[in-house]
């Protein structure tokens, strides 16, 4: 089978991280695969900022988890050592759609390099607040972006990655 298609096949969300930080290899490896995410136009409009300290991927776990009414205490990054902010450029129609298609992007190339990658939810609201405009400020995120998702990367730890699920029957409607 064609290697795209069994990555496509076999990749599976990560929930469960070891602490070791990945190598600058995989995480360059993975964010120039990101740049060639087909974007409308060929505008190139989502920004990415890579977070690998451990201060700031707590900040933005608490953030993210007090959406879910979640304390400090569980992390809805998963101890993920390394998180990929996607922000969307809200003057291009397209942004929200090429941002999407950039996490899945990224999420593929991840495990095309043997790391595991989550889709992590809630970026709009992360940084539609005053600590997340503040941290987009202080990266130099220019205000016409807002956040769109967080795509968390790591080698996985044992029990991270789960069986799929099996494929509906009714996944595929022929008109």
């Amino acid at each position: 089978m064609n290697e795209t298609i069994t990555d496509i096949r076999t990749r599976r969300s990560c929930r469960k991280y070891k602490s070791e930080q990945i190598s600058e290899e995989q995480l360059n490896t993975v964010l120039e695969a990101a740049t060639w995410t087909p974007t409308g136009k060929g505008m190139q409009t989502p920004q990415l900022v890579v977070v690998q300290d451990a201060p700031t991927l707590r900040q933005l776990s608490i953030l993210n988890g007090s959406f879910m009414g979640w304390g400090p205490d569980k992390d809805p990054m998963y101890g993920a050592p390394t998180a990929v902010l996607v922000f969307t450029d809200t003057t291009v129609p397209t942004g929200r759609d090429d941002s999407a298609l950039m996490m899945g992007t990224l999420m593929l190339a991840a495990h095309a390099v043997g790391l595991g990658s989550c889709w992590i939810n809630r970026g709009k609201q992360m940084f539609d607040t005053e600590e997340g405009r503040a941290l987009m400020k202080k990266w130099g995120v220019a205000d016409k972006y807002e956040g769109l998702a967080i795509c968390i990367l790591g080698y996985p730890d044992e029990g991270g990655i789960h069986e799929p699920k099996p494929r509906r029957d009714d996944y595929i409607i022929r008109a």
